[in-house]
């Protein structure tokens, strides 16, 4: 597993990430308001991105019924967004907050083995990659929770330093050193299970 380089530019999110959908601030108002079309319009708009983070905070057992309850917070706290964020951070602060919560509550660190079914000819390359898939999913659950949501909002969802640093509510000049040794924690775990680069 190769190392980002620290040079990058941290303003900006990891390649090959696609930006989140904006979200106006006319949506915002309205769903803020109670307006039924607007807020499902913000779950449609951020949903997708919210279950991907739980999928791989809590586990894909328990992912549906956490992002739905980060949706419940959203709704009942939508009024208290001020826009000193953009509302994707903030968004992910709540949804991170709620996973941690949830981890917390439940202790559950383990996430669920993802099913083999490779077909075709390529079956050898389609197991090879499922077990490798596999095997940094068990290494991230082995991973703190706080730890492991600056990795996912980093390397998955693509957010920048500052992003993260809004959404978890830590320093920005933090955000670099922690994934740092996230990074060299995940490393060392992928070894010791046996990942060969």
């Amino acid at each position: 597993m190769a190392s980002k380089d620290s040079a990058r530019d941290r303003g900006t999110p990891a390649r090959g990430r696609q930006s989140a959908p904006e979200i106006s601030d006319e949506l915002l108002a309205a769903a803020g308001r109670g307006d039924a079309e607007a807020r499902r319009e913000l779950y449609e708009t951020c949903h997708r991105q919210v279950y991907r983070l739980m999928v791989r905070m809590v586990g894909i057992q328990d992912a549906a019924d956490v992002a739905q309850q980060v949706f419940l917070q959203l709704f009942r706290k939508l009024e208290q967004f001020s826009g000193r964020s953009s509302f994707r951070t903030w968004l992910y602060r709540l949804a991170v907050n709620e996973a941690l919560q949830y981890l917390r509550k439940e202790r559950r660190w383990s996430f669920a083995e993802l099913a083999r079914e490779p077909v075709g000819q390529a079956a050898g390359m389609v197991a090879e990659r499922q077990a490798r898939q596999e095997l940094l999913e068990t290494a991230l659950a082995r991973i703190d929770p706080d730890q492991r949501a600056l990795f996912l909002l980093r390397e998955i969802d693509g957010l920048s330093y500052r992003e993260i640093a809004g959404a978890v509510g830590i320093p920005e000049g933090t955000v670099g050193s922690r994934l740092n040794r996230v990074r060299r924690e995940l490393r060392e775990l992928l070894i010791q299970m046996g990942w060969e680069e």
